[in-house]
């Protein structure tokens, strides 16, 4: 899924969804947590994506788990599917 398609079911859904920049390659669709469309995004995908910025795959997880999934911004962050 693209993240203009994503924007435009949201838009009418959950206007305030949120999407992390530079993860774009990562959507896979829309979820649903507590009856509220939320992003969904491959876990796996942003590892790459990250690895193919520099990271190395350790690097990467620990930054993935502190500063992307450790930053909840309430009902409107997306979900990552393992």
């Amino acid at each position: 899924m693209t993240r203009s398609t994503a924007q435009e079911i949201l838009e009418n859904e959950n206007p305030d969804a949120i999407f992390y920049e530079g993860l774009d390659e990562a959507l896979i669709g829309i979820a649903r947590r507590n009856g509220l469309c939320v992003v969904a995004y491959d876990q796996n995908k942003c590892y790459d994506i990250l690895m193919a910025g520099g990271m190395h795959y350790d690097e990467a997880i620990e930054y993935f788990e502190y500063n992307v999934i450790g930053s909840y911004l309430g009902d409107h962050t997306p979900v990552f599917i393992g």
